[in-house]
Parts: C-alpha cells; sequence; structure tokens
C-alpha cells in the first residue's frame, strides 16, 4: 500500500436504522393501553318534563334510612355515628327486609321468601320504627363536597352489596352469583327479575353538601 493513502472508513447504513425505530413506535402506540380514570357508573333518571308541576312526593321518614358522609369522612347513619364502614352492608339488609306495617302485598311478598330469608325476618325485621315493607324501602345517600372518593365508592358498594345479597338469597344464590347472572340467556334472566321481584333497589342520591357541611 503506498504511503500517505488513508484506509477508507466503515459507514454504517443508518437508513434501515431509522425504518426500524419508526415501526418500533407504531407496533408500541398500537399496543400499549393507556389507563384511563373512570368515574362512578350511575344510571341517572330522565329529566323532569319543565311543562309539568313537580310531583307532590309524601314518604314516611321511617321508609328512609339515611347516610350522610361529611368533608372530614365522618359518617352519620340514622343520625347517629359509624366508624366501621362495611357494616353498613348488614345494617341496609335489616332495612330491606324490615316488614314493619306491611300490606297484603308485601304478606304475600314475605310467603314467597324462601326459610333463609323469612328466618332473618323473624329475628331481625319486624321494627315498627323501621321500613314498612321492602316495596317502600329508599336508601338514601347525601355526602359533602369535601367527602373523599374514596368513602364515598365505598359507601355506595356496600348499598349495592346488601341488596345483592338479597338477591341472591332469594334465589339460593350467593352475591357474586347474582351478578353474574347473563340477562341474554332467558333462563338466568326469569331468575333474575324474580330475584328483585317486589324488592326494587330503590337508591337515592342527594345533591352534595357545600364543603364543611
Amino acid at each position: 500500500m503506498a504511503k500517505g493513502k488513508s484506509r477508507p472508513t466503515a459507514e454504517v447504513n443508518s437508513g434501515s436504522m431509522a425504518d426500524i425505530a419508526f415501526l418500533l413506535l407504531i407496533f408500541f402506540l398500537v399496543t400499549t393501553t393507556i389507563a384511563n380514570d373512570k368515574g362512578v357508573l350511575m344510571q341517572l333518571p330522565p329529566p323532569p318534563d319543565p311543562t309539568q308541576p313537580p310531583p307532590d312526593i309524601t314518604k314516611n321518614q321511617k321508609n328512609i334510612f339515611k347516610i350522610q358522609a361529611n368533608s372530614l369522612d365522618k359518617l352519620l347513619v340514622e343520625e347517629e355515628p359509624l366508624t366501621e364502614v362495611t357494616e353498613l352492608r348488614g345494617m341496609i339488609k335489616d332495612f330491606i327486609l324490615n316488614f314493619g306495617k306491611p300490606s297484603a302485598e308485601g304478606r304475600a311478598l314475605y310467603n314467597s321468601l324462601p326459610a333463609s330469608l323469612r328466618s332473618h325476618v323473624n329475628s331481625r325485621g319486624r321494627r315498627q320504627d323501621s321500613s314498612d315493607e321492602p316495596k317502600e324501602a329508599i336508601v338514601s345517600f347525601k355526602a359533602d363536597r369535601g367527602t373523599s372518593y374514596e368513602l364515598y365508592v365505598q359507601v355506595l358498594d356496600e348499598i349495592h352489596a346488601a341488596y345483592n345479597e338479597v338477591y341472591g338469597a332469594r334465589i339460593g344464590l350467593s352475591a357474586e352469583e347474582f351478578l353474574l347472572l347473563d340477562k341474554r340467556d332467558p333462563e338466568q334472566k326469569a331468575m333474575y327479575k324474580a330475584a328483585r321481584e317486589g324488592i326494587p333497589k330503590a337508591v337515592s342520591i342527594a345533591e352534595p353538601n357545600k364543603i364543611g357541611g
């Protein structure tokens, strides 16, 4: 090799590298799942008809189970403080299954219940200061605008779990099995309807107070 001539330097073809990087970028964009914050799924009532006067609602107060949460995440249940949120489920079940002053329809409903639920009613559900019958029972929940999201969801979970346990027990299922019923299947849809018949899930979510209420 003659002196003065430099050895040629090796070059890397960067064109194909750019193509590979672009393909990898597309792959990760397509396959990556981006977490989204989700709110509480609730079915809202239809808006009132502005041409009609508001309905005159009269409800005996003993048929309303009142739950309140303040901005410090303190609970007041039936005008009494409650420290353990998990105790709500049993209290609500007792309220739903109370037959304090049942109508003829309410007595027929009681007679249709399985032995396990009738036993529950006979031992804990004949209070005169609680709901007249399941059809009249309403669970009311009112929070403060400063109430934490965690407590709000916990309370709603306990309310719905109480109803689901009653519905499941009525047809010989657990609450989890009741929730797994496929309403597209005619037989399972009939079980779902039978579980809820005469025991509507009447849950009232009141407008929150201002912070500090």
